[in-house]
């Protein structure tokens, strides 16, 4: 009798293993009592960074996971500086986080930020810039570059930086949907992140939605910025404001849509919802960037033929 019960505690603790690896509900197991009870209340308490957005934390369940996989993706490559930026600004939550420093008290050292980045994504969407992270609000002292020449390589890399615990996050950045970075590739990583701790993020220019194991997958678009505001609380016309993103929640627990506009305080390095769009306008009024005077550069007829003068050929016979 007594061996049967070790042995039904033995299965219990595999199950609760696995579980919590993988993220699941541990109410899904056959379990009751007051052990049940106390697995259920510690993965409620599981660490979550909230971004102090009700509507996003709402919906992220408290925040963002920091032990598990998240994606953030483009569908063009035109929306590359967006997303980089959406990143590097949870890169700055999260290292501010680890480092014990609350949202909205500025610039912290400490845990480093490792970006590793595959070799086309380098290609199509450059390098971080460090006076542009200064300006974003984080140190260069504690951001780290990585640029293996294979995806296998980046791949090994992000496994043995977020199984370190060396870095406040690990980012992956990859340019489209990669044969060789399936779903097996994405859910080795998510079990790394988990088992240390430690947050992961997939930064997957250009790319369609797949099968991923990401907690959450948001698809982040350019938008225009606002103008800077002035010490007496105006506007400066004509100029440029704080870094603006068109957010939507593509993968999570909540089946409806949800899509906002983020804005991203790089000085207090805070994020806050915009609830009015900004319009992109010249200082003439105009709309930028309106397209009206370009012509389109693909399914163009082409250009009309010279007319001959031969009017009519002999008869051969």
């Amino acid at each position: 009798m007594a061996g049967k019960a070790m042995a039904q505690e033995a299965v219990f603790a595999l199950r609760e293993t696995i579980a919590r690896m993988e993220g699941k509900n541990i109410r899904a197991f056959d379990t009751s009592g007051d052990r049940a009870e106390e697995i259920v209340s510690t993965q409620e308490k599981r660490e979550r960074l909230p971004f102090e957005v009700d509507a996003l934390d709402q919906v992220l369940d408290g925040g963002l996971p920091l032990d598990g996989l998240t994606e953030i993706r483009t569908g063009a490559m035109k929306d590359a500086g967006a997303a980089s930026g959406f990143t590097l600004a949870i890169a700055a939550l999260v290292q501010n986080e680890r480092n014990g420093i609350s949202v909205g008290q500025g610039v912290g050292n400490g845990l480093p930020i490792l970006w590793i980045a595959d070799r086309l994504a380098v290609l199509e969407a450059g390098m971080p810039y460090a006076l542009g992270l200064m300006d974003f609000g984080i140190s260069p002292q504690t951001f780290l570059h990585a640029r293996p020449r294979k995806l296998e390589d980046a791949l090994w890399l992000a496994e043995a930086a977020a199984a370190s615990g060396a870095f406040a996050v690990t980012i992956l950045e990859v340019s489209g949907n990669l044969r060789h970075f399936g779903l097996t590739e994405s859910r080795r990583l998510s079990l790394r992140a988990k088992t240390a701790g430690r947050p992961l993020l997939i930064l997957r220019q250009a790319g369609e939605e797949e099968a991923s194991s990401a907690t959450f997958r948001f698809l982040v678009e350019t938008a225009p910025a606002a103008n800077r505001y002035l010490a007496d609380g105006t506007m400066l016309g004509g100029s440029i404001g704080h870094s603006v993103f068109r957010l939507t929640l593509e993968r999570s627990r909540n089946p409806t849509p949800f899509s906002l506009l983020l804005e991203w305080n790089s000085h207090d390095r805070r994020l806050s919802i915009v609830h009015t769009p900004a319009k992109s306008v010249l200082a003439n009024g105009t709309a930028a960037y309106s397209g009206s005077d370009l012509s389109k550069i693909v399914d163009r007829s082409g250009a009309a033929a010279a007319m001959g003068t031969r009017l009519a050929f002999e008869r051969a016979s």
